[in-house]
């Protein structure tokens, strides 16, 4: 039986053409861990004051209205809309995996753990809207403590048992998304608008 081995030639097109598509990947992704655009003054002053700066930066400028926002408030929304979303999708994400785990399985009860303190979470992020709404930001950094203690609890509930990674990666995301938005929370006392 005979193979068939492509040319140096063909081999280093394909090649060069990765490399061109890796390259052109991280240029236009925009949740790479450099923004193509400087930060502003909010934003720095935020992220600054958490403990991945690189994360904050890039979840803050996930969101398209970012490069037009200039203050606390407005960050508020597009913080605590990154930590709604990261929630529902870890909820969503767990009731896949229940619905394909055996319902008597401590795995399984875990999950239904972890889902319920997430929809509490969900519950929770709901409330710091309806105050965002009511221009009342006294309590945000309390509502994003909280629902970042619901994602400690979740993955705390997993220590010494075998975890889904991509669980735990979402528990430490949301544990960051909150970080930042009490953060804002707490930038929103000091603002005084230029």
């Amino acid at each position: 039986m005979a193979y068939f081995l492509p040319s140096p030639r063909l081999c280093n097109f394909f090649l060069l053409l990765f490399f061109c598509c890796c390259f052109f990947t991280l240029l236009i992704n925009p949740t790479s861990s450099h923004p193509t655009q400087p930060t502003s003054e909010v934003v720095e002053s935020v992220c600054e004051n958490t403990t991945n700066y690189a994360f904050c930066v890039d979840a803050l400028y996930s969101d398209p209205r970012m490069p037009t926002i200039h203050d606390p408030y407005n960050l508020t929304y597009i913080s605590f809309t990154s930590a709604s979303v990261n929630a529902s999708d870890a909820r969503r994400y767990m009731q896949t995996l229940l619905k394909s785990s055996s319902s008597r399985s401590e795995y399984s009860k875990l999950l239904r753990r972890c889902e319920q303190l997430y929809g509490e979470a969900e519950v929770t992020l709901g409330q710091a809207f309806n105050d965002m709404n009511s221009e009342d930001y006294f309590d945000l950094g309390s509502y994003a403590a909280d629902a970042a203690r619901n994602a400690r609890d979740c993955q705390a509930a997993f220590r010494g048992r075998a975890s889904d990674s991509r669980l735990s990666r979402m528990n430490r995301d949301f544990r960051r998304l909150a970080e930042i938005c009490i953060v804002v929370s707490n930038l929103c006392y000091t603002y005084t608008p230029a």
